[in-house]
């Protein structure tokens, strides 16, 4: 994997493989970095006391770490399997796959213009990771947006090519969270009202605002959107069209987030 920096930054979490392990500790390579070596001390692979070390580490084994010291003068690098929860393994262990896909995307692109990664990487890359955060952010940003390489500051022919590769293999993350509407209407025609309130909750572009029937007068709102913050936005705003439009017709209504 194609990298900016020589070393990890100490606190940084880095992608590992184990080579060898010894009864005083671990010594791994860096997937990110070329490969380069670490070790992790034993009172550092695992809290607690350990009897074997290899019921937690184990040659061949890919783990992520967390970087206590770098001393590049000596090329050595120390990490700490312990200090790395279950979710931050998670979050890196999917960061790492897909800057994997990023690269193979970006090579695309390069072969496409008639280069390859290296080059590519070299004359692009770098400056896409400083603007984006990293390549598949950049990806991902051109498959929401033709034009935000262009806002960027970027230019040339082979703009097309990344922002048609990212268009056709990037699906954008979507998460999904719901509330309910408490709704009354007691008017000869409040059925219908409440009908009509309901149906201005719903949108689908570009985010997806569903309604569900749990049992008069409770309703579930179910919101689909590329991140959290703007599905919260979004569902209090559906919900506040709702009772807006009840309230002015005879009805009450009450939203909850949580049931």
């Amino acid at each position: 994997m194609l990298r900016t920096s020589e070393y990890p930054q100490v606190g940084d979490l880095v992608i590992c493989s184990v080579k060898n392990v010894k009864n005083f500790g671990a010594f791994i390579s860096l997937d990110e970095f070329g490969s380069k070596e670490g070790f992790i001390h034993i009172a550092e692979v695992a809290r607690g006391w350990i009897k074997y070390i290899r019921d937690y580490v184990r040659e061949g084994q890919k783990i992520v770490c967390k970087v206590l010291n770098v001393d590049p003068s000596k090329g050595h690098v120390d990490l700490s399997l312990k200090q790395v929860n279950e979710h931050q393994r998670r979050e890196k262990i999917q960061e790492w796959k897909n800057e994997q896909k990023a690269e193979k995307l970006l090579e695309i692109v390069a072969e496409k213009q008639g280069s390859n990664l290296e080059e590519f990487y070299e004359e692009h890359g770098h400056k896409l990771v400083d603007e984006f955060g990293s390549l598949y952010g950049a990806f991902e940003e051109a498959s929401v947006d033709e034009n935000a390489l262009k806002e960027e500051g970027f230019k040339g022919k082979w703009m097309a090519h990344f922002v048609k590769v990212a268009k056709e293999n990037i699906s954008l993350p979507e998460v999904s969270i719901d509330g309910f509407i408490e709704m009354m209407c007691p008017v000869p025609d409040g059925v219908d009202h409440i009908r009509e309130a309901l149906s201005r909750a719903q949108t689908s572009d570009p985010v997806n605002v569903t309604v569900q029937y749990i049992g008069a007068p409770r309703y579930r709102l179910v919101v689909n959107a590329s991140d959290y913050k703007t599905a919260e936005e979004e569902i209090l705003a559906a919900s506040e069209r709702v009772i807006e439009y009840i309230e002015s017709h005879g009805g009450k209504g009450k939203f909850q987030r949580k049931e």
